[in-house]
């Protein structure tokens, strides 16, 4: 089973466009999401996708610029 219920993990990285660290709160209670969120420092739209292990850890995290 992967994640628990309704856990919730902030993860820090930066930004891809401005290079300020930031944080999401990503929904880890799935085995792993994709999605479109705004930068909290430039506003650039971010796709953000991850991948949880079976401990509900954050495997594989990437951010990336839509402009690519």
């Amino acid at each position: 089973m992967f994640g628990q219920p309704d856990a919730v993990s902030e993860h820090r990285f930066r930004c891809p466009y401005c290079g300020e660290a930031i944080t999401f709160l990503l929904d880890t209670s799935a085995a792993g999401e994709s999605y479109i969120e705004d930068c909290e420092v430039c506003c650039q739209a971010i796709e953000a996708s991850f991948e949880v292990d079976a401990d509900g850890a954050i495997a594989r995290f990437v951010a990336r610029r839509l402009d690519d």
